[in-house]
Formats: C-alpha cells, sequence, structure tokens
C-alpha cells in the first residue's frame, strides 16, 4: 500500500510537471496574434435572429476585409453569408430574416439568406459619391426606405476659384475648422438623405432626397458620427436628425448641437426642444409617439454627462425645462425594447454595464421605475441588439476581443458565448493573471487600478514595470481590449504593467470626472506618482527598472512625468502627447475642448496654469529618462509640432530620445503595416532602457 501511494504521488507530480512544461512551451500573445485576431462586430437583430460581422487582415497585402454571418439566437447555429475580398458594412435583415441588405463598395446590395445555386446578390442603388452610415425600413408596402449620408460640395474650390491655374496647389481660408482631426476641409459637407427602393426593381436607383439641401452644416457632425445620429419613424414619415448648425468660429468654440425632424408629407424641418450642449443619437420609440435622444447640458464641455431624454414627438417644438429620465453617470447607448422600456449602456467603475427600467407618467412627463441591472462582472458590454426577448450583445474583456453573447432583456441571467471567433488563438498562448487594486489617493480619494502580470509570474523574482497613461483625459481603463495598447502583450513581453483609473475619468462620479479640467498637471499627475510608488514597494516590481508609456493626454502626462518624476523612469515613450501648450491652443481645431479643459488662451489676463505650472515644456531642464517620441502627421487634434518640439528639446539636452514618424497616421496608427512597426520600435525602445 505504502509502495503504491508512492507511486500514485510520482505519477501526479510528473503530470503536473508536463503540465506546466506544456505550459511554458505554449505560445505568448505577440503583435502577430493580434492582428490575426478576427475582429466581430454586431450589424442589426430581427426576428430571432443576429447579424454580424467578422474582419480579417492580410498583412502582406496591408489591408482587411469583412464578412457577414447569421446566427439564430434560440439555437446558436452560424452561417456564413459572403465571401469575397470586398468588404461588407451596415449590413440590414429584412423579410423577416429571409434577405439582407449591406454596403460594398458604396452602394447598396440585396441578398437571399439562402439562395438559390444561381441567385446573385443584386445592386439596389448607384448613388453617386456613394452610400455612408445606413439604416433602413421597411414599410408596409414593401418598399424600403433608405437614409444615409452622402459629401455635398457646397463651398468653392481653389479650381473653380482659379480655373484658369488647374495645376496649382494651394488652399485659402477665411474662417477656422479648415481642418479637423486627420482631414482638410474638401469643401463639401455630410448631409442626410434618404430614397426609397423597391427590393423588386432590377435598376439600381440613384435618386434620393437631400433633407438639407443647402445648408453649410453637418449631419453626422464630424469626425466620428455615424448612423446614430439619425433615426427613421416605424411608419418611414419622419426623420430626426442631429446637427450643430454653426460653421466656423463658432463651430470650433461650441458643442450646442440640436435634434431636427423633418417630416416627409409636408417636406418641413423643425427643430426639437433639447439642451445646451450635445443633443445626439435620437431614437423613435416603436408606436412613434415619443422621441428619446442623449444630451449633454453644458456648452463647450465635450465630457459632460451624458444622459437620456425624451420628448413626445406631439410636443417636440415645446420649449420646456428638461429632466433626464434617469440619474445614470454616462449613458454610452440605448434602445428601445418596447414603447414602455429601454435598454441601455453605462460606464460604471472601470467596466460597462447593460441596464433596464421601465417608464412611467410623472408631473413633468415621463419618468423611470424598476431599474434593473442586467450584466455585472469586470468586462465592457458595447454594441447591442433586441431579438425575441433576448439581448445580443458585444462583450470585451482585458483577455478578449469582442465576441457576441446573449442574455435575458428582463433580469441578470448568466451570459451565453455565441460566438467564439478567436478561441483557437487564445487557447494556443498564455495569458497572466490581472489584479484590481484600489489605491489611496492624495486628496482623500481611491482610485481603481489594475495591475497586469506577465505569463509564469515567479513572485520571487523582480520585474521592470510600466505605468500606464490613459488618454482622454476623461476616458476610463475600463475593461477594454486594444489592438494597439494591449496590457497582456506588454506583460508577455515580460513586464508588469500598471493602469490607474486617474482623477478625470468617467465612472466613479461627477466630480472625479470633472476634475482634471484645468487641473491637468496637478491632482492627475499626484495619482499617477503615488500609483506607481505604490506597486514599488512590493518585492517582484524592479524600482530601477520603471518604464512610463501614454497617448494623447496620456501622451501629454509622459511628458509631464519627466520634468517632475525624480529620477523614478529610466525610459518613456509619449505617442501623440501634447507638449507645449501655447503652441498647442494656436495649431488645434477643437477650441471648445481646449478652452474647457485648459481654461482659453494664454494671453488672458490670468494666466491659466496649462501654460505655466502644467506645462510640460517648462520643465525640460528636468529631463533625464531616454524618450522615443511617436507621432502621427496628419493628427490635427494634437499636431505633428508637438512631438517635433519634444524630439527637439531632448536631443538639444543630450537626452537618449527618438522619434517615430508616421507621415500618413493621424491620433491613431491605423495601417496593419504601421501597427506592426509601431510594436516593434515601442517594445525595442522599452527592451533598450529596461532590460538590456
Amino acid at each position: 500500500m505504502k509502495n503504491f501511494i508512492t507511486l500514485l504521488s510520482l505519477a501526479v507530480s510528473t503530470i503536473m510537471v508536463n503540465a506546466q512544461e506544456i505550459k511554458n512551451e505554449m505560445q505568448k500573445m505577440s503583435p502577430e496574434k493580434l492582428w490575426e485576431l478576427g475582429r466581430v462586430s454586431l450589424d442589426h437583430t430581427s426576428n430571432g435572429y443576429a447579424l454580424y460581422g467578422v474582419t480579417h487582415y492580410n498583412l502582406d497585402e496591408n489591408v482587411g476585409s469583412r464578412d457577414l454571418f447569421l446566427v439564430d439566437v434560440h439555437n446558436d447555429k452560424i452561417s456564413r453569408l459572403t465571401n469575397s475580398s470586398n468588404s461588407k458594412q451596415s449590413g440590414f435583415l429584412i423579410r423577416g430574416g429571409r434577405s439582407y441588405c449591406y454596403i460594398e463598395k458604396g452602394q447598396l446590395y440585396i441578398a437571399t439568406v439562402n439562395p438559390s445555386k444561381t441567385e446573385l446578390p443584386r445592386k439596389l442603388t448607384s448613388i453617386k459619391g456613394g452610400i455612408n452610415n445606413a439604416k433602413i425600413k421597411e414599410l408596409n408596402d414593401g418598399r424600403l426606405i433608405l437614409t444615409f449620408s452622402c459629401r455635398v460640395k457646397i463651398d468653392q474650390s481653389p479650381l473653380e476659384r482659379h480655373p484658369d491655374k488647374p495645376k496649382a496647389e494651394y488652399s485659402v481660408h477665411d474662417d477656422l475648422m479648415y481642418r479637423h482631426w486627420d482631414k482638410w476641409t474638401d469643401y463639401s459637407y455630410n448631409h442626410i438623405v434618404f430614397s426609397l427602393i423597391d427590393p423588386n426593381n432590377k435598376t439600381p436607383t440613384s435618386k434620393y432626397t437631400d433633407i438639407m439641401e443647402g445648408e453649410r452644416f453637418h449631419s453626422p457632425m464630424p469626425p466620428f458620427g455615424g448612423s446614430e445620429s439619425f433615426d427613421i419613424s416605424h411608419d418611414g414619415r419622419f426623420i430626426v436628425y442631429a446637427s450643430k448648425k454653426l460653421i466656423g468660429k463658432d463651430f470650433t468654440i461650441h458643442t450646442d448641437s440640436k435634434l431636427y425632424l423633418y417630416d416627409r408629407d409636408s417636406k418641413r424641418t423643425s427643430v426639437l426642444n433639447g439642451l445646451d450642449g450635445y443633443d445626439n443619437n435620437p431614437q423613435f420609440s416603436p408606436d412613434g409617439q415619443n422621441i428619446a435622444f442623449t444630451a449633454m447640458p453644458e456648452d463647450g464641455y465635450e465630457s459632460d454627462v451624458n444622459q437620456l431624454y425624451i420628448l413626445p414627438l406631439d410636443q417636440s417644438g415645446e420649449r420646456r425645462t428638461l429632466s433626464p429620465i434617469i440619474p445614470a453617470e454616462y449613458i454610452n447607448s440605448y434602445s428601445w425594447l418596447d414603447n414602455k422600456t429601454i435598454i441601455y449602456n453605462e460606464t460604471t467603475e472601470a467596466t460597462q454595464q447593460l441596464r433596464r427600467f421601465e417608464l412611467i407618467s410623472g408631473k413633468n412627463g415621463l419618468a423611470a421605475k424598476r431599474l434593473k441591472n442586467l450584466t455585472e462582472g469586470d468586462f465592457n458590454y458595447g454594441n447591442f441588439g433586441l431579438s425575441d426577448n433576448m439581448i445580443i450583445v458585444e462583450r470585451q474583456d482585458h483577455n478578449n476581443a469582442n465576441e457576441l453573447f446573449k442574455i435575458p432583456s428582463n433580469k441578470i441571467g448568466s451570459p451565453v458565448a455565441i460566438t467564439k471567433e478567436n478561441k483557437n488563438i487564445y487557447d494556443s498562448i498564455q495569458i497572466g493573471n490581472i489584479e484590481k487594486r484600489w489605491i489611496p489617493t492624495s486628496d482623500g480619494g481611491k482610485m481603481l487600478t489594475w495591475v497586469f502580470f506577465p505569463p509564469n509570474f515567479d513572485k520571487t523574482k523582480k520585474y521592470p514595470t510600466l505605468l500606464y497613461c490613459q488618454g482622454g483625459p476623461q476616458a476610463a481603463i475600463s475593461s477594454f481590449y486594444s489592438f494597439r495598447w494591449n496590457f497582456q502583450l506588454m506583460a508577455a513581453k515580460g513586464y508588469i504593467v500598471v493602469a490607474p483609473n486617474r482623477h478625470g475619468v468617467p465612472g466613479f462620479g461627477k466630480e472625479w470626472n470633472e476634475q482634471i479640467s484645468q487641473d491637468w498637471g496637478g491632482q492627475a499627475m499626484n495619482d499617477y506618482l503615488t500609483a506607481i510608488d505604490t506597486l514599488s514597494k512590493e518585492t517582484y516590481v524592479d524600482e530601477d527598472r520603471l518604464g512610463a508609456v501614454g497617448a494623447s493626454y496620456g501622451g501629454y502626462s509622459v511628458y509631464m512625468l519627466a520634468g517632475i518624476h525624480q529620477n523614478r523612469f529610466k525610459a518613456l515613450i509619449s505617442h501623440c502627447g501634447l507638449f507645449n501648450m501655447e503652441s498647442w491652443y494656436l495649431t488645434t481645431e477643437e477650441m471648445f475642448f481646449a478652452n474647457k479643459d485648459v481654461g482659453g488662451p494664454y494671453w488672458q489676463a490670468d494666466v491659466p496654469k496649462a501654460y505655466t505650472d502644467f506645462n510640460p515644456r517648462n520643465f525640460v531642464q528636468n529631463w533625464t529618462a531616454p524618450i522615443l517620441v511617436i507621432h502621427g502627421g496628419n493628427d490635427f487634434r494634437v499636431p505633428v509640432n508637438q512631438g517635433m518640439e519634444a524630439y527637439q528639446a531632448a536631443q538639444l539636452r543630450g537626452i537618449p530620445s527618438r522619434f517615430l514618424h508616421f507621415q500618413n497616421e493621424g491620433h491613431w496608427i491605423l495601417n496593419p503595416q504601421n501597427g506592426l512597426v509601431w510594436h516593434s520600435e515601442f517594445f525595442a525602445w522599452l527592451d533598450k532602457w529596461l532590460k538590456d
């Protein structure tokens, strides 16, 4: 018996050792693996089905292609609908799920879910300039009303200004907003248009009606507005859209967008009652009696609390004080479940969760009751749709890119995975552990901080450690999955990553979020240093091998920390960071952001601290750590001169430094091969100064 126990112990030990060896031999996350992942996104839900797309990238050809899939939400059976080199966008189910439409190369196509062998997709439109941001409604007579946006040329172009000089290369500007985010003006505007389509007609239509004809205004609003900017009533009569009907300098200073209601019968447009900041994301209730929308109360504050409001359609023009339906801190998106129920997505404590409430009649109109949580845990629930009492929703976390899940629409239930697009890849790689900490801050608060550990972490060893500085500035480090700032990739390279939700991010109360405005270099910097100092007390953190990395406001944070860190850091990386607040103020484009967050121009009698105490360029004399500066040539929010100035200052001071310039990228790196170069240079710099 004694021998048997000994043999059994040896066998168990051998199995455990072999299992550990197998684990150690597994691959780790790499930049190439990130680009292998299929990127899943939900398009539409209807009648027990969900239509979604998966994008895959060909690194050799430097392009991505998106195909469409259909899933039966009752049995999770998935059917592939398309398989071609041309990407399919904006998929919609029609005819009870028997057919679907999609956009390919800027035009609308229709196809049958179960086609005969000879049946091919059929082109429904031939719209000059192509279709963007499409939505479709089926009318009772079988026709489709397609609402979309297109670019409409209105302003005089250089060639029209001097037609006798067709080879001249120049532009002339008399107002602001001559460039925005990553594009110079093309003298055109986004307009909402619609087209009535008979899906049985074999001749593609080229006709559409511009409901903003002649207007020098945008809808969707640039740079990021899409199909959430407008909606069609279920009977097809009304179109509601969001627009900031301002131009030039006024457009740069204000965020005061309004909702506009277009009546197809009368061909007239009326403005709806709203708030002073951004009004956006309008949606008709199923019965068409109400319009819900999200809004921010303060003009000029792009990161103000985003709350939900409802207007009765028959009182849409009545001017009265509006109250939010629910006291949620920040609503990301929402959808009507029925005429009395709304599902919404909110940011809370570094996650994004789904909630449900029911509407009742109150003194000042509709009000919410019976608020219910539908999801929980360290996940980001994203875009969602409703289908047969089920919510079909995108979900991601720090370890997993988007997949589709289904949950009950009326209670917390265990999410059921519908897609497992990337399971084989994830099963083949090692994933490090994640720790969630609450760290006390210098002002008496507490800060949720994520800590990411390398695979096969050994607490008896010491590891180089990175402080991750988040951008925004009002953007939480939630349970997101990034294809560039990927924490598991950093951990797989042998780094511990410390990612604090410092002051100035949503999800921890309105006061916490708003604190950072005009205090960029104050409490947030204290938070960063507190986070890294707290983790540095751990025996497994090597205090002599600390780095700091970040982009946008995170890049500003790196520049700021470079001058005040008192030799904590041995390597720094700033991507598209703000370095010189004076030159930035006069080269950026959205002035409402600069005026709210840094306090306005530097020529005021009472100069804001952004140009004195909180201006990174004022502390260059204290720089000691090697720094990699990364910038995109087409970044107009944080123009490339910011990176050039920082790099040149480092060079002239004799600080080891490198400038990585992507001349055709903007604020982000979107080109696949550029993305691989970005990661290669990123880790080469860290390895040189924190490992060699």
